[in-house]
């Protein structure tokens, strides 16, 4: 199978080359080209922070042996909080080999392109809320990288659970044609592609006005529903995903209330500075 991904090392590469053309663009002293200096400038900050995602995923704090055990605590918590199974659901699209293969394709490729797309689309339409959104992407993937951390083999690793994996049986694995142990697969605990799936319907549900917007609810639903059919997570490899991007989202809220409240106080006390200001003239 042909992958369209980048490696980390193109990606830190095209990062590299967007940032010096950016550095070009803004040494040149044109004001027609700010445009296009302030767009490498992002594009070269997301597709730097796509390659320490995909390098930091050969890394872990603790050696791999521990992995299956904490994919087989996940798996046995999911059975004791009664969640579906993932088996079943997988079981549903199996005999319909089309799909099965329209989601390894889904998994493969989408993730990355849909988000960079969002990304575009609010900074050429949106410019006020791209920031508050670049932030929230590189909050989220940080924290989830720092867990990732700690290996979690994905579910297609566990024999017990009855899983297969869907992407060896039609060579379009994105690892390799054969089962293996690598430690780029054992990162799967919080799903990252759920969790910026999540990030971009949020993004469009609040920057759109159109009744329309619901619709991007799909793509997370979908997004899970790939993952889970594919082996690749667990239920609650989304669920993480989904409480740290709610953190996220919490805590940037929170910081934006504190200062728009001392913000105000600012405005609030500079009044009465005046006045003081002005008795102590009138006095002298």
């Amino acid at each position: 199978m042909i992958h369209f991904e980048l490696s980390w090392r193109q990606a830190a590469g095209a990062a590299a080359c967007l940032a010096l053309t950016s550095a070009a663009l803004r040494a040149a002293h044109k004001p027609r080209l700010t445009p296009a200096s302030l767009f490498t400038q992002e594009t070269a900050f997301v597709v730097g922070l796509f390659a320490l995602w995909q390098y930091a995923g050969s890394f872990a704090l603790m050696g791999p042996g521990g992995a299956l055990g904490r994919a087989r605590w996940i798996w046995h918590v999911e059975r004791v909080l009664k969640m579906p199974s993932e088996t079943a659901v997988q079981r549903v699209f199996l005999p319909h080999p089309l799909l099965v293969q329209f989601f390894n394709l889904y998994y493969d490729l989408l993730h990355f392109p849909v988000l960079i797309a969002c990304l575009i689309w609010l900074f050429v339409w949106h410019r006020s809320s791209y920031r508050w959104w670049r932030m929230t992407l590189v909050a989220f993937t940080g924290l989830s990288l720092v867990v990732q951390l700690i290996p979690v083999a994905p579910p297609r690793m566990l024999p017990e659970t009855g899983l297969i994996d869907t992407g060896v049986i039609y060579h379009q694995s994105v690892y390799s044609n054969a089962t293996g142990f690598n430690a780029d697969q054992l990162s799967a605990m919080p799903s990252v592609h759920v969790g910026w799936a999540i990030l971009v319907a949020i993004a469009i549900i609040t920057t759109v006005r159109s009744r329309w917007r619901w619709l991007a609810v799909l793509y997370p639903v979908m997004t899970t529903l790939a993952v889970v059919v594919t082996a690749n997570h667990f239920w609650l490899d989304a669920v993480a995903a989904a409480v740290i991007l709610a953190a996220v989202l919490a805590a940037q809220l929170l910081v934006q209330r504190l200062l728009a409240a001392k913000a105000a106080g600012a405005d609030q006390v500079s009044p009465e500075l005046a006045d003081e200001a002005a008795l102590a003239v009138r006095h002298q």
